[in-house]
């Protein structure tokens, strides 16, 4: 049987937390900057295993890691994207819209990997405790998988772009999701030619940062 002491988990020491943050705030959304390159089985592995550390309602774990290598696959992918991106184009108006059409917004094609991270919404059975009264916590609890999985890789300098401009029912039957499972993230996953200092949807304008002071409100809605 453990000591304590065993069961303990050390402080983290100044440097490791600078370098927390420095994989923080170097996080970005890739679109236009993927290599070719192969990431290496054992990098792979690492950020998988990150991911499958985050947090989970119950201990659930409702999260799957579909790889997605298929020439053929992504191609038919790429396409539902296309389809739905120039849906959403016509959802902005003059020179939005322009600037819309301009952007790059997935990199489908450019990355060797692509990566489906799916949420079993029946995952733990039909009652799982912390989703009693919350149904939709296994859902918060992918997303701080793909989280998870998005720091790790920045942390092994590999870049990720979440792909959310597809229709969800065409995602499912083109992966063959079971009618229980519901894809939550599609990340385009690969090296990059650098990591712009800013995201890229801030350097194009599109919106600005807002300043955390006017996020913050005590006790209630509203009150500052």
């Amino acid at each position: 049987m453990p000591s304590n002491n065993d069961q303990k988990q050390q402080n983290i020491t100044p440097q490791a937390r600078e370098h927390f943050y420095d994989v923080l705030y170097g996080r970005r959304d890739v679109r236009g900057q993927f290599l070719a390159d192969e990431i290496p089985d054992d990098v792979l592995t690492n950020i998988l295993h990150a991911a499958h550390h985050a947090p989970s309602v119950g201990l659930s774990q409702p999260w799957n890691f579909i790889l997605i290598r298929d020439p053929q696959k992504r191609q038919k992918i790429y396409e539902a994207f296309v389809s739905a991106n120039d849906e959403a184009a016509q959802m902005f108006e003059g020179e939005r819209r322009n600037k819309y059409q301009s952007l790059k917004l997935q990199g489908i094609l450019d990355t060797p990997l692509n990566v489906c991270i799916t949420c079993d919404r029946e995952r733990g059975g039909p009652v799982v405790l912390g989703k009693t009264h919350q149904v939709e916590m296994d859902l918060y609890s992918t997303v701080c998988a793909v989280q998870n999985f998005w720091l790790a890789a920045r942390a092994e300098n590999v870049g990720v772009g979440w792909v959310s401009i597809i229709e969800k029912e065409t995602l499912s039957e083109l992966l063959n999701l079971p009618d229980s499972v519901v894809p939550v993230a599609y990340l385009c996953v690969g090296y990059v030619s650098e990591f712009l200092k800013k995201p890229e949807l801030e350097l194009a304008e599109w919106e600005k940062r807002t300043q955390l002071k006017e996020m913050i409100f005590t006790d209630s809605w509203g009150i500052t």
